[in-house]
């Protein structure tokens, strides 16, 4: 059996400084050239809060269709994303059948007075009336996950020996754009036989700086591409977050750091009920950030011009919205 590329770091190592510090950082740096993905423990996160946020979910989840669609929005909106909505496969242009999962989404509200940069990025969160308790759990969580991002696009600048000053993204996430799903993969009872091609997330890269994940295992579940290992079963901690970077970031690495590229199987036929629930947590820079590629040595792409992190990023969120 081949061993994961797939690294485990313990970030409060990193926080704490020291030699144990700079291990941490050559293993981030090693990791992340080989996959786009990392574990990372250490993270501070309320140990509970992730339980008790699927529960509440959950509740949400089971409701009727037709009272989950009062709060039915599009992708990239705020709200409740249905079955049929979205094929994240279209991001690599593969035109594959839409995801088998439905979403609830949140974002941030930290609006700047221009109300086409306010109705996009920081459209108002909309909350089910029905479970009052989803709202002030997922608040708590992606707080708490947003100072963690942070403190990940911090020590991947230091894996890069980028420090104080010299780290790019000083000063470009003091108005993130993030945005966080709770994705709900339903059992095969409910979503019925999976069509040729059909995944409950398509293969795809992510689109912004760093994804946190805090997902439940299953047959049906998380797969990571890598050059090492092709398609393989993701590594899962019960410590540990799953952090991948996306295509924001592999930009600005100069392609040292390829994004993370995954997928989520269908329901399995040797495990047909399985019913999964998945936090992710999509940081991203302030909409008007200027990204600049990192040249060789550090980069390994040379002349890469500056993008607007706002434009790059609804470039594919258009691209994955099924019609």
């Amino acid at each position: 059996m081949s061993t994961s590329p797939i690294l485990t770091v313990d970030i409060a190592q990193w926080r704490a400084g020291g030699a144990a510090a700079d291990q941490v950082c050559a293993a981030v740096d090693e990791s992340l050239q080989k996959a786009g993905f990392l574990l990372v423990t250490g993270h501070g996160i309320d140990p509970d809060l992730p339980a008790a946020l699927r529960a509440a979910a959950r509740r949400f989840f089971a409701l009727p269709t037709q009272i989950k669609e009062q709060y039915s929005v599009a992708v990239g909106g705020r709200g409740w994303i249905g079955p049929g909505m979205e094929a994240n496969g279209y991001a690599e242009g593969t035109e594959t059948p839409p995801d088998l999962k439905e979403t609830y989404n949140s974002g941030a509200q930290t609006r700047v007075g221009v109300p086409a940069v306010d109705d996009y990025w920081f459209a108002p969160d909309v909350w089910p009336t029905e479970v009052p308790l989803l709202r002030e759990l997922f608040t708590a969580w992606t707080s708490q996950v947003k100072a963690l991002s942070d403190d990940l696009l911090a020590l991947m600048s230091a894996s890069l020996g980028l420090v104080g000053d010299a780290n790019p993204f000083q000063g470009l996430a003091g108005n993130s754009t993030w945005t966080s799903n709770i994705n709900h993969y339903p059992p095969m009872a409910v979503v019925g036989d999976p069509q040729p091609g059909q995944f409950r997330i398509g293969p795809h890269t992510d689109f912004g700086t760093v994804t946190v994940l805090d997902r439940e295992p299953g047959a049906g579940g998380l797969q990571v591409y890598s050059d090492e290992s092709g398609w393989a079963d993701a590594p899962f901690d019960p410590d540990a977050l799953t952090i991948n970077i996306g295509d924001l970031l592999e930009y600005w690495s100069g392609g040292r750091w390829p994004a993370g590229r995954h997928r989520v199987l269908p329901p399995q036929p040797d495990a047909p009920e399985e019913d999964l629930v998945s936090l992710i947590f999509f940081y991203e820079l302030d909409h008007d950030a200027i990204v600049s590629p990192l040249e060789p040595p550090i980069g390994r792409r040379a002349g890469l011009g500056p993008v607007v992190s706002g434009d790059f990023i609804k470039e594919r969120l258009d691209a994955i919205t099924v019609g």
